[in-house]
């Protein structure tokens, strides 16, 4: 129960997190890539700050015999750069830089309520189900 909590916590973070720093609109990610004409720089920032949480949440954690909600840490295993690892990156970055939402500020804006937010994020269900129904079905 411990680690849902947690989640949850967390969940709720990260999205008023978005939320203030203006990363649920999805202009604000179609103007940092758009270079010639009204770039807005704010997203680099954002990830700025994520990279430096991270680098000291990377260097503190290690150090830790176990995690705070869990009995171990659960590690990725796989190290390797696959076909399918460069074709799922173009699709979300295509994907994010179409429509300006990736899968969190996506499920954050839902509480926003525009239409659009809900056919991106039916669309995004709809991916996640093929894939399951496609290749998590083939062992792959």
């Amino acid at each position: 129960m411990k680690h849902l909590l947690s989640s949850l916590i967390a969940g709720t973070v990260f999205g008023v997190g978005l939320a203030l720093s203006g990363m649920l609109d999805p202009n604000k990610v179609l103007n940092f890539l758009d270079f010639s004409g009204h770039w807005d720089p704010s997203l680099a920032l954002v990830m700025a700050g994520a990279l430096v949480v991270s680098f000291i949440a990377f260097r503190v954690i290690p150090k830790r015999v176990t995690p705070v909600f869990e009995d171990t840490f659960r590690l990725p295993t796989r190290s390797d750069i696959s076909i399918r690892l460069c074709v799922g990156s173009a699709i979300f970055g295509i994907g994010w830089g179409l429509a300006g939402y990736c899968p969190g500020p996506a499920i954050s804006s839902l509480g926003i309520g525009s239409g659009d937010i809900f056919i991106f994020t039916a669309s995004m269900l709809a991916g996640f189900l093929i894939y399951h129904f496609t290749m998590e079905k083939k062992g792959s």
